[in-house]
């Protein structure tokens, strides 16, 4: 698929991670996938009840995506522990920070083979893991037990190993939230967190394990929604030219995706419109942008993007390079729209079971 093919809606539409507004698929769903060639789709446990709901819900998405040439991402939160976006009659591992207290890498491994076996057979090929925050806070923080340890060794070392295991099962790992949340002690999904620790302090510590990521071969980060002061003063990291363009792209030369978390998180809603965090969101250098608005939004906000590139106050060669960036990953990682046909969820309990046995165990 040329991106020279795409139309600037559509060009836009393959920019944008979005949410469903209903539980059932419906025209409106349809319309907007097929209308604008909507790049991806991120899932919450609140789209079904089931196991068989959610691979029906999953393959119906790919069906309706098949009038367009670039498939779709179907993307999740799936990090076990607290994060677990699995329907109930699916056991949960046990969060990232309890598998790495063990100190056997091969747990890790472990982990990361079950979620990426039970994503890729369920027709998700996105994941928003691995976590690599640092813990600087007590368990029930923003961060807290989500991550792989309480320094950036330890982090480094199972975050990565994780990204590695995940990527082979053909799922691509989404590594977050740069540059750390674990700096600061609020949450985003209720405010806008403030890190006052120095360009150092977080390069010596917090950046370190997305470095190490890059290193290692990282094709996609997520930016989030913390206020580096030392960095950008004005803008939180997931909008802020200086951290991703100066700092992401330049200085650590990151070449993967570059993502925003959700744009409708407290953090950006409470200091910006929809319309002006998107635009924010593409100039400062995203490749793609989650919003989980209803459907009317998202559809209007593509109309005033496309009307401000035409306008040429959005440089269209930033757009085209992101498409180029998106249908490239896409490609590498063979993501498509083919019908699957889901696990043995006795099989996958069994090998879950087993393993949180081997977390626990003394």
């Amino acid at each position: 698929m040329e991106v020279e093919k795409l139309g600037i809606e559509q060009k836009i539409g393959q920019m944008l991670i979005i949410a469903l507004e209903e539980k059932e698929i419906t025209e409106k769903t349809i319309d907007i996938i097929q209308k604008y060639n909507i790049g991806g789709i991120i899932l919450y446990r609140k789209n079904y009840n089931t196991y068989e709901e959610m691979l029906d819900l999953i393959n119906k998405l790919k069906e309706i995506n098949k009038v367009n040439e670039i498939p779709l991402f179907i993307s999740i939160d799936q990090e076990g522990g607290r994060v677990n976006r699995m329907p109930s009659e699916i056991l949960n591992l046990e969060s990232a920070n309890k598998i790495s207290k063990k100190g056997d890498i091969t747990l890790v491994k472990e982990s990361a083979n079950i979620i990426g076996e039970m994503l890729i057979k369920t027709g998700i090929n996105m994941n928003y893991s691995p976590v690599l925050d640092i813990k600087n806070f007590k368990e029930s923080h923003a961060i807290g037990d989500r991550c792989y340890g309480e320094n950036k060794e330890d982090v480094s070392k199972y975050g990565i190993e994780f990204m590695k295991e995940l990527s082979k099962k053909g799922i691509l790992p989404v590594e977050k939230h740069f540059p750390g949340h674990g700096a600061t002690r609020q949450d985003s999904h209720v405010m806008l967190p403030i890190v006052t620790k120095s360009k150092s302090e977080l390069e010596n510590e917090h950046i370190e394990p997305f470095k190490y990521a890059i290193q290692n071969g990282a094709e996609a980060i997520m930016v989030g929604h913390i206020l580096a002061k030392d960095i950008d003063k004005k803008y939180p990291a997931s909008l802020s030219k200086k951290t991703i363009q100066e700092y992401l792209v330049k200085k650590l030369n990151f070449q993967g995706l570059i993502i925003t978390d959700d744009l409708k998180m407290l953090a950006i809603r409470l200091r910006y419109s929809l319309k002006r965090a998107v635009i924010l969101a593409i100039n400062s250098g995203n490749n793609m942008i989650m919003i989980g608005a209803k459907y009317k939004k998202v559809e209007r906000i593509i109309k005033k993007i496309s009307k401000k590139v035409q306008k040429r106050k959005i440089d269209i060669d930033k757009i085209n390079q992101s498409v180029q960036s998106i249908i490239s990953v896409k490609k590498k990682y063979n993501i498509n729209d083919n019908k699957v046909e889901g696990f043995d969820i006795e099989d996958i309990n069994k090998k879950i079971k087993e393993l949180n046995k081997k977390i626990l165990s003394n």
